[in-house]
């Protein structure tokens, strides 16, 4: 027995299987993203926070490291396992929720818990936005967020290694 509890934000982590339950207890409008998320930087953060704005909790669903892996990123990636990125994730005040996924898009899990609100940053445009056509169909609406700093994970690691 450690003397030292576990933290409070680690509650937050849900592996999907206990997704439904977890649900219930979270405000509507529900807001949901998903990504990597392998190294956290500034954008991430500005993303998530003004992700949150648009509605009373955000679902932030990662990709699994294998999901990651398909996504041709880099045979070195991602850099944080699973369950790091989603402790990492779990500490942000903005966000009430992580899950993750293993299929190639969170389409699975944005038809289970039909969010109001479906977000993505603005590399995406929304049509292109996996679950678009159908949250929009249920009455809901579909953000790209524009990036307001030219921040990115493969640039830091970049700069990291000297390149």
């Amino acid at each position: 027995m450690s003397l030292y509890p576990m933290p409070d934000f680690e509650k937050k982590i849900c592996e999907p299987a206990h997704l439904m339950q977890r649900m219930l207890d979270l405000p509507r409008p529900l807001v949901f993203t998903n990504g990597c998320f392998d190294i956290l930087h500034r954008g991430h953060v500005t993303y998530l926070a003004q992700a949150r704005a648009l509605g009373a909790a955000l679902v932030v669903a990662l990709n699994t490291d294998a999901s990651v892996k398909r996504l041709g990123k880099g045979d070195d990636r991602p850099v944080n396992p699973l369950l790091n990125r989603a402790a990492v994730m779990a500490s942000l005040g903005a966000v009430d929720l992580v899950t993750w996924f293993d299929e190639d898009t969170p389409f699975d899990l944005i038809e289970l818990l039909k969010p109001e609100i479906l977000v993505k940053g603005g590399d995406w445009s929304i049509d292109a936005i996996v679950g678009s056509k159908e949250t929009i169909s249920r009455s809901g609406k579909v953000h790209s967020i524009p990036f307001l700093f030219d921040t990115s994970t493969t640039k830091t690691l970049n700069l990291i290694r000297g390149k």
